[in-house]
């Protein structure tokens, strides 16, 4: 980690790194991390309708994701992808990365609705991620039992399922 660069709490669709490189080509994983007294929720509110992933602090349970360095000239463009301002709030977290303390950003939902769901290439995204870089197996389990909606925008789907088959290959 250096002064030209910043540390990312990814626990989402920026888990799959071919996501998260589209958006911020510096992107490098650094590694697995937990976020104790935390939940994965599905309800930030999205533009198309869908739910996406939320960290609800709940004093017991962990969020696990991937930490990423990136590069500082590339937050903005993170920072659009991600909505900031728009439904996501940024927040300075403490992880924990190999049993250390890290400090890491991350986005958190300012916007939600507890009826939302994802649409299932976005749950697929989000699996694809948790599966590249090795997140606990009953981790793993508890993102495939969400229940998700098959997206009505048919070429959407398409385009995002081609993501996930990039990041599986």
């Amino acid at each position: 980690m250096n002064a030209d660069s910043f540390v990312s709490f990814a626990y989402g669709s920026n888990m799959a790194t071919a996501r998260l490189r589209a958006r911020c080509p510096s992107a490098r994983a650094i590694g697995i991390a937990e976020l104790p007294g935390h939940e994965l929720y599905w309800h930030k509110r999205s533009s198309d309708g869908s739910g996406k992933c939320d960290i609800v602090a709940c004093g017991a349970g962990s969020v696990f994701g991937v930490l990423y360095e990136i590069a500082n000239d590339e937050k903005r463009d993170l920072d659009r992808a991600e909505g900031l301002g728009f439904g996501y709030e940024e927040i300075e977290i403490e992880v924990l990365c190999g049993g250390d303390p890290v400090k890491a950003k991350a986005y958190r939902a300012t916007d939600t609705d507890t009826a939302l769901r994802p649409y299932t290439w976005y749950r697929g995204l989000v699996l694809a991620g948790a599966k590249e870089h090795g997140l606990p197996a009953p981790y793993i389990a508890v993102l495939e039992s969400v229940l998700a909606d098959q997206d009505p925008d048919r070429a959407r789907h398409d385009k995002r399922m081609a993501l996930i088959e990039g990041v599986q290959a």
